[in-house]
């Protein structure tokens, strides 16, 4: 794994969070180089800036080096990218006094006259940022997004004019281009939340636009509420929970249990808090993290179940890192003889993880393209 971020004279040593997981992805991409270079190609100066989307503080960290007072408000759904962002300004030994955070779902400031961005894989995520900054950029305000190339084209330029403003593509530099998007200065109306129903276990559902399976119940989910274990369990954690749909379900089925809610989305486990509410669930009996995994539940917190859907992305890199910290995490924190029940597709081959885990593994469901597994710790 390359650690060494070396651009434009800048040197930085960048981890991803955390900087202890099996993984040999890098911290950055070519598209941050790119916006990188085109900043100090071009002279920018330090001035208000907003950086979105940035996994793990590469742009950040950049700007910091680059001048140390420049006004950054950084934006992201990622709790994995706030604490990556603070990891790697720890690590090169850069102050964060020029640093404000902000979730997806705060207002940004509205003396911003840069902004610099780089595009989700969620396009419904994307134009509900883009009409987010409608709402506080000023006419003539630069917004830099960088992108691989074949993510780039007519459809996508499109949903810069109808949300934001006119934009363009630079030439490509490494599989990369850089859009230039000019604010008209004309704010947009935020897009309403997602609903719909789940009928025959009477849940109302609503999504924000970050959240897996924005509008209907995903089939790896739907395996999974079929098939939830039977027990007298007490403190169930919904781990990667999105809408929260496992962990409502478990409230029904478990009416005496504490339900915690996990998620690295802050609008996922906003949504998960909303549908708690709407579906009139008991105050006292649901619990909202926004956290990498299991990693700052409180310690009195000692699970007898832990329900997954594990990811197997982040961002646009497919990996089963994720899982993996998941099953430690689960491991870490069971009580002895607590449960991990999990989703996944069938060539993941889960079931080699958890062995290796806890020493024992049982198909608990399958169909043609998933299979619930369950491990006793």
């Amino acid at each position: 794994m390359t650690t060494q971020f070396s651009v434009a004279g800048i040197e930085l040593e960048l981890f991803r969070y955390p900087a202890s997981q099996e993984s040999n992805l890098q911290a950055w991409d070519a598209a941050d180089e790119h916006l990188i270079n085109t900043l100090v190609e071009g002279g920018q100066t330090a001035v208000p800036t907003a950086i979105i989307n940035d996994s793990f503080g590469a742009l950040s960290c950049a700007l910091s080096r680059l001048n140390p007072d420049w006004p950054l408000n950084i934006e992201t759904d990622a709790r994995t990218s706030f604490l990556g962002a603070e990891q790697n300004h720890q690590r090169n030994q850069l102050t964060m006094d020029n640093l404000q955070w902000f979730t997806s779902r705060d207002a940004l400031p509205e003396n911003l006259t840069l902004v610099l961005m780089k595009l989700p894989k969620n396009l419904t995520y994307f134009a509900h940022q883009l009409m987010r900054l409608s709402q506080v950029l000023p006419a003539g305000c630069k917004v830099l997004v960088g992108a691989k190339a074949k993510s780039i084209n007519a459809s996508l330029l499109e949903l810069f004019a109808k949300h934001l403003g006119p934009a363009s593509a630079s030439l490509a530099w490494k599989k990369t281009r850089v859009i230039t998007c000019i604010s008209e200065g004309k704010p947009r109306a935020l897009p309403k939340e997602v609903t719909w129903e789940i009928p025959e276990f009477k849940l109302h559902i609503s999504n924000l636009s970050n959240v897996f399976a924005a509008n209907k119940l995903d089939i790896g989910a739907r395996i999974m509420l079929d098939n939830l274990p039977q027990g007298d369990f007490k403190t169930i954690v919904d781990l990667g929970c999105g809408n929260g749909v496992l962990g409502l379900r478990a409230a029904q089925l478990y009416p005496n249990a504490n339900i915690h809610f996990i998620d690295d989305s802050e609008m996922a486990v906003a949504s998960a808090k909303a549908n708690w509410i709407s579906n009139q669930l008991p105050a006292d009996k649901g619990h909202f993290h926004w956290d990498d995994c299991m990693t700052h539940l409180p310690d009195g917190v000692e699970p007898d179940l832990v329900l997954c859907n594990p990811p197997f992305h982040q961002g646009e890199a497919i990996t089963d890192h994720i899982a993996w910290q998941m099953f430690l995490d689960a491991r870490r924190r069971l009580k002895n003889g607590g449960i991990l029940h999990i989703v996944g597709n069938r060539h993941l081959a889960y079931h080699v993880k958890l062995q290796r885990l806890f020493k024992n593994c049982t198909t608990v469901a399958s169909n043609g393209k998933f299979v619930i597994l369950q491990a006793q710790k």
